[in-house]
């Protein structure tokens, strides 16, 4: 019974935020109603808050549930590379509320969410791939690398940095330290 209970609180909070994505064609998010959005749904203010506190609220958790299916498809890569054309590809597809969520970042911290993801992801491949824990030094080269991923994919995210999906992919795999980009290498991450 449960099951079947977060089953359909599941669908509903998708259907808030694909009525919230509609309401973000129309408006910023700033203007945007709790009523707009329910009315957009077609169901009411108190369902919207049995399931999420604000807009803002439903903006984080879709914002987590995307930024988790980004880092399937980025693991779908056999190369760094291809895991990040595909990581840019997918946030292509969902720029509308990557660059909503961003922008308003001082709500929440996802630029430090997708840097505990990213580093994972990639701790996981190299410590995968060794059998051993990375060293402290290597560790300090992954996390500066991946935090200058991070502030250069919101500079795309937000229009501040052209580019495509692969030119993006291309420059963060050139901007890679080259201690870095030689354990990638000899992994055949690369």
């Amino acid at each position: 019974m449960e099951e079947i209970q977060s089953r359909t609180n599941e669908k509903m909070k998708y259907r808030l935020a694909n009525a919230m994505k509609e309401c973000m064609r129309r408006s910023p998010v700033e203007k945007i109603t709790v009523r707009e959005i329910a009315e957009e749904c077609g169901t009411t203010r108190q369902t919207f808050y049995r399931n999420f506190q604000d807009k803002y609220d439903l903006i984080n958790w879709y914002f987590d549930k995307i930024l988790q299916e980004s880092f399937e498809h980025m693991g779908e890569g056999r190369t760094v590379y291809e895991g990040l054309v595909n990581k840019f590809h997918y946030i292509e597809d969902e720029k509308l509320f990557f660059r909503a969520a961003f922008k308003n970042d001082a709500q929440n911290s996802l630029r430090e969410h997708d840097f505990h993801l990213i580093l994972k992801f990639y701790t996981e491949r190299i410590e995968g791939k060794t059998g051993r824990k990375m060293s402290d030094h290597l560790r300090f080269l992954l996390e500066m690398y991946c935090q200058g991923s991070i502030y250069m994919t919101v500079q795309w995210v937000l229009g501040k940095t052209k580019g495509t999906p692969e030119q993006m992919a291309g420059a963060l795999v050139d901007a890679m330290p080259s201690e870095l980009e030689e354990v990638f290498r000899r992994l055949e991450l690369i």
